[in-house]
């Protein structure tokens, strides 16, 4: 799934390519990418077509595009989305699911949402050019310059869950995802089953570093790709991939130790980490097996 440096990726070329155009023409080649949006298909292109794009907006792994009536176009790349801007000579993308014509800054391009397993979606947000109400639960990402380290810290030692867990708790931190927080985990040395509450306040705030880092590293080179599905706008695949330290290294040795890179179900997906530099936590005693041990 695009995390978010390849979702800023995506952000940053909308920002550079469609600002200031008009959408002339909507064509909803497929119901199931609209289908969060009340109006259904149909309306979903009345309500967009003649609207200008004022700007381009993120929060976590959530794109809008705020349009100059108040409303905004709000959109989430799921597992394979892509946002295009093409030609109109183009030829139409094998599981091209929307088509928006522009006129104005961008004339004669399209805007194009592509989407093969189809867990993304657009939907028209009623007034949420500032903030879509959609997704105004979700919480900040470490990226952002209004991120409170402080009550980050605080909330994640305040919970018994393990601190991987946390890191994809959308409404605790946003924009983490699985390859960012294995890689962030690595960093830190922590593993991450490790519970919240067991973590100092200085090994939490150095994880939210590590978080940072990782994704600013891999936003500088376009994001992590693998496959062709995670592109930019102009279809080009990021190279972060390749500095990966965990993420996707079953039983390579690890950067650190040379200790081979364990592999694990998490979460109907997996986590990798190293076992040596990232040692499994021992399990918390429960109260009965205490009394047990004190008979």
């Amino acid at each position: 799934m695009p995390e978010l440096p390849e979702v800023e990726v995506v952000r940053a070329g909308l920002e550079r390519h469609v600002l200031g155009s008009t959408i002339t023409r909507v064509d909803v080649l497929h119901q199931r990418p609209v289908r969060r949006d009340p109006r259904g298909p149909a309306g979903f292109a009345s309500a967009l077509a003649g609207r200008r794009i004022e700007a381009a907006r993120r929060r976590g792994k959530y794109l809008w595009l705020p349009l100059d009536n108040g409303d905004a176009l709000l959109g989430h790349l799921g597992m394979s989305g892509q946002l295009l801007v093409q030609p109109p000579e183009a030829a139409a993308e094998r599981h091209l699911r929307v088509r928006l014509a522009l006129a104005g800054a961008a004339e004669g391009r399209e805007l194009r949402f592509v989407d093969q397993r189809m867990f993304g979606g657009l939907s028209v947000s009623s007034g949420g050019a500032e903030l879509p109400p959609e997704i105004a639960h979700i919480a900040r990402d470490p990226l952002d310059p209004e991120f409170d380290d402080d009550e980050f810290v605080a909330r994640v030692r305040r919970r018994r869950s393990g601190v991987k867990r946390q890191l994809l708790d959308q409404n605790l931190i946003s924009g983490v995802g699985n390859i960012y927080a294995d890689e962030a985990l690595w960093r830190a040395r922590i593993h991450g089953e490790r519970s919240g509450d067991r973590l100092s306040a200085a090994q939490v705030r150095e994880l939210l570093g590590h978080a940072r880092e990782v994704m600013a590293d891999a936003l500088g080179q376009g994001g992590t790709s693998f496959d062709a599905l995670y592109v930019n706008v102009n279809g080009e695949s990021g190279y972060f991939d390749r500095s990966l330290h965990a993420y996707g290294r079953e039983q390579e040795p690890c950067d650190r130790c040379g200790a081979p890179i364990r592999r694990v179900a998490f979460m109907n997906r997996s986590s990798y980490f190293c076992p040596v530099c990232q040692p499994v936590p021992r399990r918390r005693r429960t109260t009965s097996a205490v009394a047990s041990v004190a008979d």
